[in-house]
């Protein structure tokens, strides 16, 4: 079984009350895709329950940026995964570059929000990925499965589970790593995850996190073992990530026949 195709809008620390007319926009241009491709936007926390609403009705996801390790309790400016469930989130983004970087977010903190997630029924979007200084060390794909390693819930938290590679140097400079810098990449990840989950590593989805847009998406998403995108700056426009979302409904497209 091939994972489903799953391109996710991370706005960041982007989007007011007057954005949510890109993602009206979105659900109308792009619903009738909604069923080849796994559609998500994951907006800041002030958005989410009003995105969810206009979200669910097209057949698309919301998705949360973070979440607390802790379920409730006395952390003041956090939230928990039980609340973004609350607000309509189907999946949660985890472990971001920018969250282990700014926040000092370590391998294991990751897991235990991972796993978090997965207890309150969401899908963490787990988070790997390299520095500029690892890749041009020859390291990149040691950092990553490393970090996949203290990262990613034991198998018997069950499979639940996407992951996003993000290239940290590629992420908003507009760099990109070559097709076959992705293709390897990946290719290690799914070994890894086969690895760890047996069979039902292969129908985990792998997402590509770094620069994807409009003029590059047909051919980045046709990469062997690349499922999807979290796309970062091109998803806060509707016009632009309904391009993207075109581009992944193609690439499924031509897989299934290929498969059949």
């Amino acid at each position: 079984m091939r994972p489903q195709m799953i391109l996710a809008g991370n706005w960041k620390m982007n989007g007011l009350t007057a954005d949510l007319e890109e993602v009206t926009r979105l659900a109308a241009t792009t619903a009738e895709m909604a069923g080849e491709v796994g559609i998500v936007i994951c907006p800041p926390a002030t958005l989410l329950s009003r995105v969810s609403d206009v979200l669910k009705p097209a057949g698309m996801a919301s998705g949360g940026q973070n979440c607390h390790i802790a379920v409730k309790g006395a952390h003041t400016g956090d939230i928990s995964a039980q609340m973004l469930k609350d607000a309509g989130a189907t999946y949660v983004i985890i472990g971001h570059s920018e969250r282990r970087t700014d926040h000092g977010e370590t391998d294991g903190r990751v897991r235990t929000k991972a796993e978090l997630t997965m207890s309150e029924g969401l899908v963490p979007i787990i988070c790997v990925g390299e520095t500029l200084k690892e890749r041009e060390n020859g390291v990149a794909i040691t950092v990553v499965e490393h970090q996949l390693t203290g990262s990613v819930p034991a198998a018997d938290k069950g499979a639940d589970i996407v992951i996003a590679y993000e290239p940290v140097w590629a992420i908003g400079t507009g760099r990109v790593p070559t097709n076959q810098d992705i293709a390897d990449m990946h290719k290690a990840i799914r070994t890894w995850l086969e690895a760890h989950y047996g069979s039902k590593g292969s129908d985990i989805a792998i997402l590509y996190g770094g620069s994807l847009k409009p003029d590059n998406a047909d051919e980045i998403l046709a990469v062997e073992n690349v499922n999807g995108g979290l796309v970062g700056g091109a998803s806060l426009k509707a016009e632009d990530f309904s391009k993207i979302i075109a581009a992944g409904q193609r690439v499924q497209t031509i897989r299934r026949a290929a498969a059949t």
